[in-house]
C-alpha cells in the first residue's frame, strides 16, 4: 500500500523524534520518499527552470560540490514535506523556547511564512545538493535573515553503498566549557535527518542551557550523492 508524504509524516512517532532531538541533537526518520520520488527530484537538477540560483561551493570557500535553490512554486514533493513537518516541529520548538527564552512560532506554516516575508525574507530556501567524488561541505549553519526556524531537514535521495561511498552527514555540537561532540550519520535513500539549525536546549544540573550546532558533509570517496534540503524560513 502506498502512503502519501502527508500520511507518512503524520505516522511518525513525534515523541521519539523530540526525545532524539533532545538527547542527540538530531533524529533520523523512516523513509519519507519512495525510490521513484527520489529519482524524480534528482532528475530536476538538470532542469534550471525549477531553480532561482546555483551555488558552486568552492567559489565561496564552502567546500566542494554545488547546490541549487528552488524557486516558487516549489515542486509538490518539496512543499508537502515543508508544510507537513512544520506544525509538529513548531510545537517542539515552542516547548523548548520556554526553557531558553527563545522566540515562539505560529502553529500555521502559512503564518510563519508571513512573518518571514514581513521581515524581508521572501526567497524560498529548499535546495537540491549534488556531491561528486572528492566533494564535501564545510561545517555551517543555514541562517538567511533575522528569522530562523530552529529545525531543518535533509532528505537523502541517493543510496549509500550503491550510488556513493563516504559523504557522511556530520553534526558537531559545541558545548560550553566542554569539548565539541560530533555525530556521523548515514541515512538510506528516502530517509531524513531532522536537526537543529543553530542551537539546542540542554538540561543540566542547574537548568537548561544552549549549545551551538553546525552541520556539514564529509568527502565523497566515490560516486554521486544527491540530497534535498528542507529549510523552513525563507531568505532575504
Amino acid at each position: 500500500m502506498n502512503f502519501s508524504i502527508k500520511e507518512k509524516l503524520h505516522a511518525l512517532d513525534w515523541g521519539e523524534v523530540e526525545n532524539s532531538l533532545a538527547s542527540e541533537g538530531y533524529a533520523v526518520t523512516p523513509a519519507l520518499l519512495t525510490a521513484s520520488e527520489c529519482s524524480e527530484l534528482i532528475s530536476l537538477y538538470s532542469q534550471d527552470s525549477h531553480f532561482r540560483s546555483r551555488i558552486v561551493m568552492s567559489r565561496f570557500g564552502f567546500g566542494r560540490g554545488e547546490y541549487k535553490y528552488f524557486k516558487n512554486p516549489l515542486p509538490k514533493i518539496v512543499s508537502e514535506l515543508r508544510e507537513g513537518a512544520y506544525p509538529k516541529l513548531a510545537s517542539i520548538a515552542n516547548t523548548w523556547a520556554a526553557h531558553i527564552s527563545g522566540p515562539s512560532f505560529p502553529e500555521s506554516y502559512a503564518e510563519f511564512l508571513k512573518d518571514c516575508h514581513a521581515a524581508g525574507q521572501k526567497k524560498p530556501t529548499p535546495l537540491l545538493l549534488r556531491y561528486q567524488t572528492g566533494d564535501f561541505n564545510c561545517l555551517h549553519q543555514d541562517l538567511y535573515g533575522e528569522i530562523a526556524f530552529p529545525f531543518q531537514m535533509t532528505v537523502f535521495l541517493s543510496q549509500p553503498g550503491e550510488d556513493y561511498s563516504g559523504g557522511e552527514f556530520v553534526l558537531v555540537e559545541q558545548r560550553p566549557r566542554m569539548q565539541s561532540r560530533a555525530a556521523v550519520i548515514t541515512p538510506r535513500r528516502g530517509e531524513a535527518v531532522i536537526f537543529h539549525t543553530r542551537h539546542r536546549a540542554v538540561k543540566g544540573s542547574r537548568g537548561f542551557y544552549k549549545t551551538n550546532l553546525r552541520h556539514g558533509v564529509s568527502a565523497v570517496r566515490h560516486g554521486l550523492r544527491f540530497t534535498l534540503g528542507i529549510i523552513f524560513h525563507d531568505a532575504k
